[in-house]
């Protein structure tokens, strides 16, 4: 009975997978058959004289009652294995080429099934930032919902991102192509070639550059506009949901620094490694991608981070019609804390430092909950001038939800797969989220 013990099996028998009431009208078929072939049976018993093996074969010599259980019984299981082996040999093709789940194995019949009729149900989540921390986001929530929207930041200046931006005239690609790895259903061997990074000795016209950023821009030159290349990139890998930029305008990332300097450039923000104050766009007032203000006021689910703080997450909100429709949005609204401090951008800073930053920048407390990591069990290493991020003392806007959401296998990142599951569990259990404090509206500010 193991098998019944198997999560993938217990899946099958979900309300709404749209299976359990076909079974039971092939098993009443079945049964109305069974029930025409007693009829026929009795006839010939009583008009026919049969040879006497029929006495063996019928198993007379057992009561009818536990013949007819018996009967029953084996017609049952001999359903239920034909429909399953059958079932599995139909769609051996189909199960040899599915999706994969980015190791190279395919993807069980069951969960094809399962997302089939449940994805397209999912909630609408809308998941802002920028960097590796958005796309670990995106790789869970994909498995839960087909609704799922990324605004991704467009202020990146740096490596081969920065030099396409320079050269062509786009905005960076970068962002943008994590993004679409991470919810590709393409085969894993597309997704690993649209993250592959040419060598160095690939000399100087393509060394360090990604492929997939390329084959952005050269999309945006077949199309016409980047807009247009990065919807259909995403219908070329299959992507789940939709990627979009927060602006199509070239916006460049200004920080200002507690000691009263300016600095300009993402790339030159992280490597001062000196404290922010406040950061913003110039221009400082760019258009917002419509889509993406339209799925932020039409979300159910608003999740901001994790990511660079000032150089991925604040760059988004900071697009004004973009902020104001996140401050406005009837959704539930989760801030996700970094699980590591940033050096050059977040060093020494708490859960609550994180949250008063963003709070600063836009005003009141927009956040509904605050998802922070509570398994602090291990040191990083000196190496990463880095540190795990720790509750403080202050008290923040939200309520604060601790969970274990590392990675194990890289503590300064999360796992896409716990953190997930942990803003999912707060969405479902917690949905009449607690009255938020008064916002004031980036246009008054």
């Amino acid at each position: 009975m193991k098998w019944l013990r198997d999560s993938d099996t217990r899946k099958w028998l979900l309300p709404g997978m749209g299976v359990k009431r076909w079974f039971l009208l092939l098993f009443l078929g079945m049964a109305f058959l069974g029930l025409g072939v007693s009829f026929l049976a009795r006839e010939a018993y009583l008009t026919l004289v049969l040879p006497d093996a029929f006495y063996y074969i019928t198993l007379q010599f057992i009561p009818q009652v536990f013949r007819g259980v018996l009967f029953i019984g084996v017609s049952v299981l001999f359903v239920v294995v034909g429909v399953w082996k059958f079932s599995a040999g139909l769609l051996a093709a189909m199960r040899s080429t599915a999706r994969g789940n980015g190791n190279g194995h395919s993807e069980s019949l069951v969960n094809l099934v399962y997302r089939h009729r449940f994805a397209g149900r999912g909630p609408r989540i809308v998941a802002i930032g920028g960097g590796t921390g958005l796309s670990v986001l995106l790789r869970g929530l994909k498995e839960y919902t087909d609704n799922l929207t990324a605004v991704v930041t467009v202020a990146d200046d740096g490596g081969s991102s920065g030099r396409l931006r320079e050269d062509m005239g786009v905005i960076p690609p970068g962002d943008v192509r994590n993004c679409i790895a991470a919810v590709a259903d393409a085969e894993p061997l597309m997704t690993r070639l649209f993250q592959y990074r040419f060598p160095a000795e690939s000399g100087e016209g393509l060394s360090g550059h990604s492929f997939g950023n390329l084959f952005i821009v050269a999309m945006s030159e077949v199309t016409g506009s980047m807009e247009q290349a990065i919807h259909e990139t995403g219908r070329v890998l299959a992507v789940r949901g939709q990627i979009l930029p927060s602006t199509l305008e070239d916006v460049r990332l200004a920080a200002r620094t507690r000691d009263g300097r300016t600095i300009r450039g993402e790339s030159a923000i992280t490597a001062a490694e000196t404290e922010i104050a406040s950061v913003g766009l110039e221009p400082a007032r760019p258009s917002a991608h419509p889509d993406a203000v339209n799925a932020v006021r039409n979300a159910d689910l608003i999740v901001v981070g994790p990511g660079s703080l000032y150089t991925s997450v604040l760059p988004n909100l900071l697009v004004p019609e973009l902020g104001i429709a996140f401050q406005e949005s009837d959704a539930m609204r989760i801030f996700v804390s970094n699980v590591a401090t940033q050096a050059g951008e977040t060093d020494r800073y708490s859960v609550q430092d994180h949250v008063a930053s963003v709070e600063s920048h836009l005003g009141g407390s927009p956040f509904d909950f605050i998802v922070a990591n509570n398994n602090l069990s291990e040191r990083l290493p000196k190496r990463w001038k880095s540190e795990p991020v720790r509750g403080g003392e202050t008290r923040v806007g939200g309520v604060v939800v601790e969970a274990d959401v590392i990675d194990e296998r890289n503590r300064y990142r999360h796992d896409a797969a716990k953190l997930a599951d942990t803003i999912l569990t707060i969405y479902h259990e917690r949905g009449e989220a607690a009255p938020r404090p008064p916002v004031v509206p980036a246009a008054t500010r």
